[in-house]
């Protein structure tokens, strides 16, 4: 046994959304302190839902994060539907799958080149790359401005979109916007064969640590991304109503991030739970990625959650082009476009309830819990971010990994170590939801 002392304190971990530390301590071989500190103040959004009205909500939650704001828009839109006994058509779901597929798939090219390339390739940041590895860095760029084009087309802007509301869209495509999109999307293939090449070439930390795997199930052949109920690699099966029983939140002292846990000490959400619950639903075209890149479920690699963004990366690509294909040969039922959620022409009625959205986004499974009054105000909000979800199995990870890898020297231990937080693709700042405040002389 390797009786070294170990100290390490990444203040700030570089490369992430939001702040947080890594605090080792191994004193003789001892694992004594092993911890992922999310240091950021907490961002009061459930607080400012409350008192507004739910028609508002969207516009509101989607500044909780600049990455997905679309997916929060969407898990909005759903728990406000829900509360208010609204079902949407098949041309709104569909057009709300095309705008998740453009989402996950800007973000997971977000994580893959500008986040984690650097790591695999040696390098501290994505700038190097500019000099060492031109093409690459201009692919990347290329794809990105592509996915946020795209979605400025569907949704009248990628970062807080403003088109897709409560019982549909306030803007609808039209056949030229079809065209274009189709275009475009069509276009990115080459460079998502191109990154899939260049993967092959990486190689990832060699580590496992079997735990439980959240997400989205359904029982057809849809890869569930917008719509599904609750499941795990456990077994368990919940409706998204039942999210508290999955979530199970408490807090921690050393994090202004709540943790979780089902039914081991902690679970993990994210493109890996998704590949490992629901491989089999993939697009053909990401199956073969999968092969290809050695991915099999269940896998228990953490690292490889990067890999797992690349499947479903090509999913997304295929999916959505498919999803256009389609509304363009049946057409657009502009009949359907929504001048104002509460008007006569939109057929919504407001009543008192409460509802749940249950979005797969990037990094996990997102929650949205509204309870609203008979007049549709918000009284009660609940927001529960993956990356929260995530904090605890990070926290896990890191325990079992510091003992494997005391034998290399610190700067080493240090790098593996913040190579792992960031497979998760944390968004650290989205997770923020708890304070504890201590009242003095009361």
């Amino acid at each position: 046994m390797n009786k070294r002392s170990v100290h390490i304190h990444v203040e700030y971990l570089p490369r992430v959304e939001g702040h947080g530390n890594i605090v080792v301590d191994v004193k003789e071989g001892k694992l004594d302190t092993c911890r992922l500190d999310v240091v950021e103040s907490p961002r009061f959004f459930e607080g400012m839902l409350r008192g507004r009205s739910v028609f508002e909500a969207q516009h509101i939650t989607s500044r909780i994060c600049g990455i997905c704001a679309c997916g929060h828009s969407l898990a909005s839109i759903q728990a406000a539907e829900q509360a208010l006994g609204v079902t949407p058509s098949a041309q709104t779901l569909q057009l709300r799958k095309l705008l998740l597929h453009l989402e996950i798939l800007d973000s997971h090219i977000l994580h893959i080149y500008f986040l984690v390339a650097p790591d695999l390739l040696g390098v501290e940041s994505f700038l190097p790359l500019i000099d060492t590895h031109n093409k690459i860095v201009r692919r990347a760029l290329r794809l990105k401005k592509t996915c946020n084009d795209v979605c400025d087309i569907l949704a009248g802007r990628h970062v807080h979109p403003i088109a897709a509301t409560v019982g549909g869209f306030t803007k609808l495509p039209g056949e030229r916007d079809m065209d274009t999109m189709l275009h475009m999307l069509s276009g990115m293939r080459s460079d998502m064969d191109a990154t899939v090449e260049f993967f092959t070439t990486l190689n990832f930390p060699e580590f496992e640590r079997d735990t439980e795997y959240v997400g989205l199930v359904n029982e057809d052949g849809e890869y569930p991304l917008l719509m599904g109920d609750l499941g795990s690699t456990d077994g368990v099966r919940m409706t998204r109503t039942d999210y508290r029983k999955v979530t199970n939140e408490f807090t921690m002292p050393h994090s202004s991030a709540k943790h979780t846990r089902l039914s081991r000490e902690s679970y993990a959400v994210g493109a890996l739970a998704r590949f490992n619950l629901n491989s089999d639903k993939l697009h053909l075209k990401a199956k073969e990625v999968a092969r290809v890149l050695g991915m099999k479920p269940k896998c228990i690699n953490p690292y490889l959650n990067t890999s797992a963004q690349l499947i479903e990366s090509v999913h997304c690509l295929e999916d959505a082009i498919s999803l256009i294909e389609g509304l363009r040969d049946t057409g657009i039922k502009h009949e359907e476009k929504i001048l104002v959620a509460l008007n006569e022409q939109s057929g919504i009625s407001v009543r008192g309830g409460s509802g749940v959205g249950a979005i797969e986004v990037p990094r996990g499974l997102l929650f949205h819990n509204y309870e609203i009054d008979e007049k549709g105000i918000i009284v009660n909000a609940n927001c529960i971010i993956p990356t929260n979800q995530n904090l605890g199995n990070i926290e896990h990870d890191m325990e079992k990994l510091v003992p494997e890898i005391l034998d290399r020297k610190d700067e080493e231990i240090t790098h593996m170590l913040e190579m792992l937080v960031r497979a998760y693709d944390p968004c650290i700042s989205c997770s923020t939801h708890f304070l504890n405040v201590a009242f003095v002389n009361r």
